[in-house]
């Protein structure tokens, strides 16, 4: 049986790494049916769905760095804190 305590590390690593995965395809997968709509409404055969996947793109990966930044600063400040005092 899975036991949280002995693998919580693992599975806090795992959680971090699904939820960068699934932020960017959700970016990228948002922004290119934005733009399939946007090709079927104006006609603009493909050129919609090129500018919005690589604007999802580039939108994903600024929301995936904001992520790291916020788990690698929140180890960080474990670090410095040290062990808690009785």
């Amino acid at each position: 049986m899975f036991s949280y305590g002995k693998n919580r590390a693992w599975a806090e690593n795992l959680s971090i790494i699904l939820q960068i995965g699934l932020t960017m395809a959700g970016c990228i997968g948002f922004c290119f049916f934005v733009g399939l709509k946007l090709d079927r409404w104006l006609g603009l055969k493909g050129i919609g769905v090129t500018v919005m996947t690589l604007l999802g793109v580039i939108g994903g990966g600024n929301v995936v760095y904001r992520q790291i930044t916020e788990v690698l600063s929140r180890d960080r400040k474990d670090e410095t804190e040290g062990p808690p005092e009785d």
